[in-house]
């Protein structure tokens, strides 16, 4: 019942009444990424969003594609052959705590509101990992994607690709009110310590190839 049901019902006024809670932040928050990202800028090429916003389309539910909306964190930064900047040179110091506290993280909010994704469930991966994956690691996409999961819970970025996968199957096979509630505690105190950010010595998660 919690799984069909009240999981969806208890998603969708949370995050309503947490995006009202929020919105002073929020503002503070665009305000300061809108000047920290106009170095680079395509001459506002999106508009006001297109320095605030980074939407990218996501497999959700039963692999469905959905846009996923979250604060941009880097600049739009080109070499001289107009290829983007590695993702740490491009990173800017507002962008870094925004990350860091996952504050970028919160605008999927909306995706929640929206019925994209769950509060808790496995994070939406890239669309071209889908080829890669096996039937069991497909799983993952028998419920909504969450803007926090399991294997956030136990490592976040800092887990090699099998692990996370594999903590993403378990979540599906386990999902409860007990079992959320004890996702959330458990993020909540990793985004205060700010642990598991990022793998060692990279700005980002290496890409999964199938095999890592």
């Amino acid at each position: 019942m919690y799984k069909h049901f009240f999981k969806r019902f208890l998603d969708f006024w949370i995050a309503l009444i947490a995006l009202i809670c929020i919105s002073p932040i929020l503002l503070i928050i665009s305000i300061l990424l809108f000047i920290a990202n106009g170095k680079g800028s395509p001459s506002l090429e999106g508009g006001v969003w297109g320095r605030l916003l980074f939407l990218q389309e996501r497999p959700g539910k039963d692999a469905k594609i959905f846009k996923i909306i979250k604060f941009k964190t880097m600049t739009d930064e080109r070499d001289a052959e107009g290829n983007l900047l590695p993702d740490a040179e491009r990173l800017t110091k507002v962008g870094k705590f925004v990350r860091s506290t996952s504050i970028d993280e919160l605008p999927q909010l909306i995706n929640v509101l929206k019925g994209d994704m769950a509060l808790i469930g496995p994070r939406p991966l890239l669309v071209k990992y889908l080829p890669l994956y096996s039937s069991e690691q497909m799983r993952r996409h028998e419920v909504r994607p969450g803007i926090s999961g399991w294997a956030q819970c136990h490592g976040r970025n800092a887990l090699s690709w099998t692990e996370k996968l594999k903590l993403d199957v378990w979540y599906v096979d386990h999902v409860s009110l007990m079992t959320d509630l004890k996702v959330i505690w458990i993020t909540i105190m990793k985004v205060l310590k700010r642990a598991d950010i990022n793998k060692t010595g990279s700005a980002t998660m290496e890409a999964f190839n199938g095999s890592n």
